[in-house]
């Protein structure tokens, strides 16, 4: 099947259950990117600062960026730039930093939660969570803006566990929203599935699916 098709297919599966598709686009080159983007797509996913930045440099100004990576506090002046929205908002150390780099203009962040069984991937807790945001309560941020949540499911075969994890990370969106962001219409996003898992994510209510491999075929 042609990119075309793929794309075409993938895209109103997941336009049809309410969901945009970031296509992941890490190692791919830009001309990859250039032809998705003829295509008429405008959201792309990068976990590398460095990769990011000549992306960005080199093709069309009215793309989004998602940044999707684990991203150090020491980057983040980087990013603040480039990035439509940062998938990986994992610390409230991170978020002040962003806000503090952020030169006055907003800078969109989801809360990235720890929701696998696999230790090695990054994010909050329920209970660190809830410390986050009640220090922001406390002391606001000025530019950021807090628009939802993102996880990672377990890397596995085990269908029933996946879609355990993707209803914990639906649950935390809809307490973090009823608690802190009941009167903010801008919290909306639920960011969670992946090429392998992106169906499983849509039936639990995913409204970002990060697609990479399913679409352009494994990283170069």
């Amino acid at each position: 099947m042609s990119l075309n098709d793929t794309y075409v297919s993938l895209s109103r599966e997941i336009a049809a259950s309410g969901a945009r598709m970031v296509a992941v686009t890490k190692t791919h080159s830009v001309e990859v990117i250039q032809s998705l983007y003829d295509l008429g797509h405008r959201d792309f996913g990068e976990n590398r600062v460095a990769e990011l930045a000549e992306k960005h440099a080199a093709l069309p100004k009215d793309i989004n960026w998602h940044f999707i990576g684990h991203l150090q506090t020491k980057k983040a002046k980087n990013v603040v730039p480039l990035a439509h929205l940062i998938h990986s908002g994992d610390s409230l150390k991170l978020l002040r930093e962003l806000d503090k780099r952020a030169g006055g203009n907003s800078v969109d962040v989801l809360l990235q939660y720890h929701i696998a069984v696999e230790e090695s991937k990054y994010g909050l807790t329920r209970s660190t969570g809830v410390e986050l945001l009640d220090d922001v309560s406390r002391h606001p941020l000025r530019n950021v803006r807090i628009l939802g949540v993102m996880g990672m499911a377990t890397y596995t075969d085990d269908r029933d566990l996946v879609a355990e994890e993707f209803r914990t990370l639906h649950e935390i969106y809809s307490e973090v929203k009823e608690t802190y962001f009941e009167d903010n219409p801008m919290f909306t996003e639920i960011s969670m599935g992946m090429s392998g898992d992106y169906r499983i994510a849509l039936d639990q209510g995913s409204t970002l699916v990060r697609i990479g491999s399913l679409l352009l075929g494994e990283r170069q």
